[in-house]
C-alpha cells in the first residue's frame, strides 16, 4: 500500500507536459481568441494577512481568473495572494513559485519571507497558491480515496492479476474527479501560466519578473514560450526536464536521492554517534538492511500507525533536500536504531519541520495553519497537475509486460529509493492524457536573458537537467553552476543568493558557465 510519505513524495523532480496548447491570452475577442479584458482590466484589493504570529507587513489578496479560458464566461477561480511591498522605490513586482506541483506559495511566504526580503530593496515580492492548490479551488481526492491509492504499490506486480490493483487506482482517479469539483479539468501547469500573465496585469507590470524552483521552473519556462513578450526577468532554480518520459524522471529522481543518501552516509560515518558506525560501504548496507526490516516488521507510532521501511525511505527523501537537516536526520535514525522511537524521523512529514520536498525549499520553523485547506490537498494536487500535464499513459497490458524490467531498473538505480519510486509509473493510470505541448513547442524562446540554476548534489533535480533544458531554450538561457548540495541553490548558498539578486534587482547577469564554490 502507498505510505503517507509516498503520497507526499511521488517526485522531487515532476513530470510535465501541459492541458492544452491555448494561445496567449489577449484582450481582444476573436474568433478563436475570446474576450478577457475583465480579467485583465482588475486591481487587486491588498489588506492585512489573517492568523496569528504573522508578519504585520504581508499582505494578502486575490486575483479572479477564467475557469476555462476558452470560455470565459462558463465560471471563474479566485486564486489567492501574497505580498512583502516594497521597502524603498519599488520597479513592480517578482513573482514567486516556491515548486511541488501542488506547493501553496502563500503558506510559505508566510513562513519563510525572511529568505526575500533583499528583493524588497527594488520589488513588491509577490506569491500565489496556483488554482487547484491551497487557498486557490483546492483538489481533494476524498476521505475514501486515501486506502484506494494504496494499489499503486509496485509490490502489487507480485500478485496474480496486477489488472485488479490497476483496477482500484481507475476508480481512486473517478473519486478525485467526483471530489474536486470543476477546476480538476482545467488544472495544469498551461492555465497556470495564463494565470501568471493575468496576475502581471493585475499587479500594473508591463513585464513578468520571476523566481521559480524545482517545479516553477517548469512553469516559467512555459510562461517563457507562451508569453515571450511579457517576459520580464526570469529566474529558474533547480532545473526541471522538458521531454524526459515519467518512467525515465522516476530513474533519474532514485539516481539522485541514492547520491544524495551516499553523501549523507560518508558525512554521517565521521561523527561517532551515527547510528550506522564509521565505516560508509558497511553503512550504505546497513541502510537497505533497516529499510527491509521495517517493511517486514513495521514499528508502531505514536499516532497508532505503523511506519514501514518505506515510511522510512520517504522520511529519509525529504531530510535529503537540504544539508542543513542532515544533523537532525542523523539524531532522528539513531532514535530509531537504538530505541524504536519514531517520532524524530516523522518529523520531516508530519509537522515538526516544514520541509519543502516537493518544492524548492527546506526550512526549519512551524507549519502555518491551513485552515479550511483539504488534508490530501499536496498530493492530490500533485497527481492532478502531473497527470495534466503528461502524455503518457501506458496500457494495463504495457505495465504488466514492462513492470518486471521496470523493477530491475530502478532497484539498479538505487537500492534504498528505487522502489519508493517507481510508485511514480502508475501515477497517472485511469486518468485523461495530457498534452504534448511541452515537448513539441518550449523551445528556442524568444525572450530577454533568463538565468538557470543547477546545483550539482541535486537529489531531485540533477545537474544535467539544466545543461539540456538551457539547449532546449536556446540562447536566451544563462548557466550559473552551484557545486553545492541540496535541492535548489537560492536559500543554501549565499553566492547564489547574490547572483540571483543582482540579476533581478540590476540586471546583472553572471557569465554563462560561471559558477558558486561549494562552501560560498
Amino acid at each position: 500500500m502507498l505510505s503517507t510519505h509516498q503520497r507526499l513524495a511521488f517526485s522531487g523532480a515532476v513530470t510535465l507536459a501541459l492541458l492544452g496548447a491555448g494561445l496567449p491570452s489577449t484582450t481582444v475577442a476573436t474568433a478563436d481568441r475570446p474576450d478577457l479584458s475583465r480579467f485583465y482590466d482588475q486591481k487587486i484589493k491588498w489588506s492585512a494577512c489573517e492568523g496569528d504570529g504573522l508578519p504585520k507587513d504581508l499582505q494578502c489578496g486575490k486575483v479572479t481568473v477564467p475557469l476555462d479560458y476558452a470560455k470565459p464566461a462558463d465560471g471563474t477561480l479566485d486564486l489567492a495572494m501574497a505580498r512583502f511591498r516594497a521597502t524603498g522605490k519599488s520597479r513592480g513586482s517578482v513573482l514567486l513559485n516556491f515548486g511541488g506541483p501542488g506547493g501553496p506559495g502563500v503558506s510559505e511566504l508566510m513562513a519563510g519571507g525572511k529568505d526575500f526580503m533583499g528583493l524588497t530593496e527594488g520589488y513588491d515580492v509577490v506569491t500565489f497558491d496556483p488554482r487547484g492548490v491551497g487557498r486557490s479551488s483546492p483538489v481533494t481526492c476524498g476521505e475514501g480515496a486515501d486506502e484506494a491509492f494504496g494499489a499503486a504499490d509496485p509490490d502489487a506486480a507480485d500478485s496474480n492479476d496486477p489488472r485488479a490493483d490497476l483496477d482500484v487506482l481507475r476508480k481512486a482517479a473517478a473519486e478525485c474527479a467526483k471530489h474536486s469539483g470543476p477546476v480538476l479539468p482545467h488544472i495544469g501547469t498551461v492555465n497556470t501560466s495564463r494565470d501568471l500573465d493575468v496576475m502581471r496585469a493585475a499587479l500594473g507590470d508591463k513585464k513578468l519578473n520571476y523566481l521559480g524552483f524545482s517545479y516553477g521552473t517548469r512553469l516559467g519556462a512555459v510562461y517563457a514560450a507562451q508569453f515571450p513578450k511579457k517576459t520580464g526577468r526570469l529566474v529558474l532554480d533547480g532545473v526541471d526536464t522538458l521531454t524526459e518520459p515519467m518512467s525515465k524522471q522516476g530513474i533519474v529522481g532514485a539516481e539522485g536521492q541514492q547520491t544524495a543518501l551516499e553523501d549523507f552516509i560518508n558525512w554521517c560515518t565521521e561523527d561517532i554517534n551515527c547510528a550506522f558506525g564509521q565505516d560508509p560501504r558497511s553503512a550504505r548496507e546497513d541502510v537497505v538492511q533497516l529499510v527491509d526490516s521495517l517493511d517486514e516488521n513495521p514499528v508502531p507510532t505514536d499516532f497508532g500507525e505503523q511506519f514501514s521501511g518505506q515510511d522510512l525511505v520517504g522520511a529519509i527523501g525529504q531530510a535529503l533536500y537540504s544539508k542543513e537537516l542532515w544533523p537532525t536526520l542523523s539524531r532522528a535514525l539513531t532514535s530509531l536504531v537504538q530505541d524504536g522511537d519514531t517520532r524524530g524521523i516523522m518529523q520531516f512529514s508530519t509537522g515538526g519541520l516544514t520541509v519543502r520536498g516537493e518544492g524548492g525549499l527546506a526550512r526549519d520553523g512551524g507549519l502555518v495553519d491551513e485552515g479550511d485547506i483539504p488534508a490530501d490537498n499536496l498530493p492530490a494536487a500533485l497527481m492532478a497537475i502531473n497527470c495534466a500535464d503528461d502524455p503518457d499513459r501506458p496500457t494495463a497490458d504495457q505495465i504488466t509486460e514492462n513492470l518486471d524490467r521496470l523493477r530491475a531498473e530502478y532497484e539498479e538505480a538505487s537500492p534504498v529509493f528505487g522502489q519508493y519510486r517507481l510508485t511514480q509509473v502508475l501515477m497517472c493510470y485511469g486518468r485523461p492524457k495530457g498534452t504534448t505541448y511541452i515537448r513539441e513547442h518550449v523551445r528556442d524562446v524568444d525572450t530577454p536573458k533568463m538565468l538557470l540554476v543547477g546545483t550539482r548534489g541535486d537529489p531531485a533535480t540533477p545537474y544535467r537537467w539544466t545543461m539540456e533544458t538551457a539547449k532546449r531554450l536556446g540562447s536566451s538561457a544563462v548557466v550559473l553552476d552551484n557545486r553545492g548540495e541540496g535541492h535548489t541553490g537560492y536559500a543554501s548558498s549565499k553566492c547564489v543568493h547574490r547572483k540571483v539578486d543582482d540579476f533581478l534587482l540590476y540586471g546583472s547577469l553572471p557569465a554563462d558557465g560561471s559558477s558558486c564554490g561549494a562552501e560560498e
